[in-house]
């Protein structure tokens, strides 16, 4: 689990206002952290934390940010 601790510049450009709710309500928040991609990137992954169905595959989210965007989550 991580913390996406702030917005890269340009995420949320062009994205949908619920997909860009979603993402700007986990900023903050534990989120798990699937893999690296070849470029060193994160994937986050979250479900959407407004549709009040958990772990429906129409309302899970995934981004991809660079780790200095990221911090493990300390509970």
């Amino acid at each position: 689990m991580v913390v996406l601790q702030s917005l890269p510049p340009g995420l949320l450009d062009g994205l949908p206002e619920e997909d860009q709710r979603a993402i700007r309500a986990i900023i903050g928040r534990p989120v798990l952290l699937l893999e690296y991609d070849e470029n060193g990137r994160a994937e986050l992954v979250f479900d959407d934390p407004f549709d009040g169905v958990p772990g429906t595959s129409n309302h899970t989210h995934s981004i991809w940010v660079s780790p200095e965007f990221i911090a493990r989550h300390r509970p």
